[in-house]
């Protein structure tokens, strides 16, 4: 039997600036940082509801996920959890769900997909004792209800509103992801593969399903130039629903018997028409959201028949959110704002990497190699420092035990470790300070790490104890005193 080695992928940053205690993690999720761990005072009065989208909770893709991620964080914390269907696709119909579910007493309340926008706007401010989280929601989404709310002409361009002037955010908390990335590092990967022919197959033309496509485009044309091709072609349709039906896999048919090798099925359970006809040939597919390799192979009865996966950190965001509110008693640190999630290079490899930040990230075997595909979503903000690309041997993630943290702020693997560091090329001019030190504060972790020159006093005086203190500009203050 062949021994794969198994390479954890993290990015990090030189002059690291944040520092919290290491993460515990396993496949799907990742603990709080210690500094924020302050249970909250009435933790067993929380309630926890999920809404449905278009989904139900078996389509295996959004829904299924956002709503396992909610019942492991239920049950791994004794807490009530239920899930609500709207009766139809339509705002007032999600909104008598979020009505209904307030009435029996949730009051933590889970919403994937942009669709919940419009019921946000409806529903949050009657409820100002409920903390809404809501994934895939943008301001844009926000905007289109609230501006005709108003009675007046909303413009379609978020940047030229107020949203505080529209929206009551006080108790709402959005995520928001940038499926482009995704999409570009699947079309990228498919090239580089080897695949000439490649379809996109999306489910209806919703912003999040339009972005996963453009940047699969995207992708595709990068890696043919990259390689000298000029024979790629990619089809390119919107099925108008999210399940695969005959109409649909009749076009897939056409597709692969035209010599289509491999199509990216974004848009839930619309992979099956894709499945159904790429089964006939013996072509390929790519998932979408999380690893659908599984799902597929199940369905098809045929392994392997996944290229990979276009996914993003559906589970993390909603499981670690979810405990970083209720058990760590985090709400301020969300409520009031949008945050656009990724794998954001970190100025502390423990604190920022593809762990903590939610990453995207794909993974596959060929010939004998494993090979990963990461979302490096939002990392150029933080272009004007060194980052780095770093794969070692195992499935932690990154800590002071792998890392060494110089004075400079260099960050390099330890020598007992096993594995490599790249540098990666960046754009200068696309770093935006403003931009990484919001979201080094939104952590509520201080600013800087502690190099090995400080971990070794720290360690060689264990009767001491070092209390850490940053201002608002990042100087840090050390306070040693004995232990008592």
């Amino acid at each position: 039997m062949k021994k794969f080695l198994a390479l954890t992928l993290a990015l990090v940053m030189s002059l690291s600036l944040v520092a919290c205690g290491d993460k515990k993690t396993d496949d799907t999720k990742t603990d709080a940082p210690d500094q924020t761990e302050q249970p909250a005072e009435n933790e067993g009065a929380y309630k926890v509801a999920m809404i449905t989208d278009y989904g139900d909770i078996t389509d295996q893709s959004f829904n299924q996920t956002t709503y396992e991620a909610c019942k492991a964080f239920a049950e791994d914390n004794d807490i009530e959890f239920n899930y609500f269907k709207p009766v139809g696709d339509n705002t007032a119909d999600r909104v008598a769900m979020i009505e209904k579910a307030a009435d029996e007493g949730y009051n933590v309340i889970v919403m994937p997909g942009y669709a919940f926008g419009g019921a946000i706007v409806e529903a949050a401010p009657e409820f100002p004792d409920v903390k809404f989280i809501a994934l895939d929601v943008a301001a844009g989404d926000l905007l289109e209800t609230a501006v005709a709310k108003a009675g007046e002409s909303y413009d379609y361009t978020p940047e030229n509103w107020d949203l505080s002037k529209y929206v009551d955010m006080s108790n709402v908390y959005c995520a928001v992801y940038q499926e482009e990335l995704c999409g570009y590092m699947a079309g990228y990967a498919a090239v580089k593969l080897g695949y000439k022919n490649l379809g996109f197959l999306g489910g209806m033309a919703v912003p999040a399903v339009v972005r996963y496509g453009y940047g699969f485009v995207q992708g595709v044309d990068a890696a043919a130039a990259d390689l000298g091709l000029t024979d790629v072609t990619v089809n390119y349709v919107y099925g108008g629903q999210f399940f695969g039906d005959a109409d649909i896999t009749a076009v897939m048919d056409t597709w692969y018997a035209g010599g289509t090798e491999v199509v990216f099925a974004c848009g839930g359970g619309i992979y099956t028409s894709a499945v159904d006809a790429a089964k006939k040939v013996g072509a390929k597919v790519i998932g979408v959201d999380v690893d659908q390799a599984g799902v597929i192979a199940g369905y098809a009865g045929v392994e392997g028949m996944t290229v990979t996966s276009a996914m993003k950190g559906l589970y993390p965001t909603t499981y670690d959110t979810l405990t970083d509110v209720i058990v760590n008693g985090n709400w301020d640190a969300y409520k009031g704002k949008i945050a656009t999630l990724g794998l954001v290079s970190g100025y502390d490899p423990r604190a920022v990497n593809v762990f903590t930040l939610n990453g995207a990230c794909s993974s596959f075997l060929r010939d004998g190699r494993a090979y990963y595909v990461l979302d490096t979503q939002s990392l150029e903000i933080f272009s004007d420092h060194t980052v780095y690309l770093a794969l070692y041997e195992g499935f932690a993630a990154p800590s002071y035990e792998r890392f060494s943290l110089a004075e400079d702020g260099a960050v390099d693997l330890r020598d007992n470790v096993t594995g490599c560091m790249f540098t990666l090329p960046l754009d200068t001019h696309t770093a935006d300070p403003d931009a990484a030190r919001a979201f080094v504060e939104s952590t509520g972790i201080p600013w800087e790490p502690m190099t090995d020159a400080q971990l070794a006093v720290q360690e060689a005086h264990e009767d001491l104890e070092v209390e850490k203190s940053a201002d608002g500009v990042g100087n840090q203050t050390f306070l040693i005193q004995e232990a008592n």
